[in-house]
């Protein structure tokens, strides 16, 4: 997925010249053509998460683009309060992209696992907050919210899922409405493995890609079937239960312990229950609690 924010990238700074690039000394040989074409609009700015944020904050009050980009929970669990302060207070536009969230960084541990950023993000003022699961809804959202003044949160992974659907700002995906009792809704790359595990359910399937604002509309459709989150982060649960009055639950991180798995995404998706057999044989219980 990082590859195709370069590319995507890339293709808006040919007709963008105030498109700034601020790293934390990663990603740095991908984006090397960008610095060799536009060395005056390049920041590696090193290992100092806060500062990225308050020089893109700085950048965007002089009319620049700015895309600030490394690891995701030094890039807002750490750096909560200069999103905060420097770049909502002020009303200063400008877009946050990582990568690592929620376990792509497995082998390293709870120090570089990210599950948090999109429930503290969305709790800030005029911030959209964006889970592309695959490199098209990376594409498209990025062509079109970098430059309308707001604070955008991207989510990047390694792990994108394949499946094509349309794909439109702020709004959700219906990917199965079939009548049934349970709804689905889940977010992100995660969706390969809730995909697998109810299509041959007689189960409703929701897709969202954006996360705030989230699409009301198509929450209310489902509103009186009993709701289920399926995620591998917090946050999406939270937007969801902003429509009142809904039967909703949430299967997924665990609450009550870090998941302090070492190894691989797919050892820690296997511990925590969300791995394609996990899921299946909870819904397949759940339906029968249904009947």
């Amino acid at each position: 997925m990082r590859r195709q924010f370069k590319d995507t990238v890339m293709e808006l700074s040919t007709s963008n010249d105030k498109l700034v690039m601020i790293l934390g000394d990663v990603s740095v040989y991908l984006f090397k053509e960008f610095q060799d074409k536009y060395p005056d609009r390049f920041y590696n700015m090193g290992i100092c998460e806060n500062t990225l944020i308050s020089v893109g904050a700085g950048l965007a009050s002089q009319g620049f683009y700015p895309f600030v980009h490394t690891i995701a929970p030094f890039l807002t669990e750490r750096s909560y309060e200069q999103i905060k302060l420097d770049m909502c207070y002020n009303q200063l536009g400008g877009n946050i992209l990582t990568c690592g969230a929620s376990f792509d960084y497995a082998w390293d541990g709870a120090t570089h696992q990210c599950y948090s950023d999109l429930a503290i993000l969305r709790m800030l003022p005029n911030v959209e907050v964006i889970q592309p699961g695959s490199l098209k809804e990376l594409d498209v959202l990025l062509r079109s919210q970098y430059d309308n003044g707001k604070v955008t949160y991207y989510r990047l992974s390694d792990k994108p899922h394949t499946i094509d659907m349309p794909v439109e700002f702020g709004k959700a995906v219906v990917l199965k409405d079939c009548g049934g009792k349970i709804t689905i809704m889940t977010a992100g790359p995660i969706l390969v493995n809730v995909f697998e595990a109810c299509k041959d359910l007689p189960i409703n399937l929701v897709y969202f890609h954006t996360i705030q604002p989230i699409d009301k509309e198509t929450i209310e459709h489902f509103r009186n079937t009993d709701i289920l989150v399926i995620h591998d982060a917090f946050g999406l649960f939270e937007a969801i239960c902003e429509t009142a009055g809904l039967s909703v639950g949430y299967y997924g991180l665990p609450k009550d312990r870090f998941c302090d798995t070492y190894g691989t995404l797919e050892a820690i998706r296997e511990d925590i229950g969300l791995d394609v057999t996990s899921i299946k044989e909870m819904l397949l219980n759940k339906m029968v609690q249904c009947l």
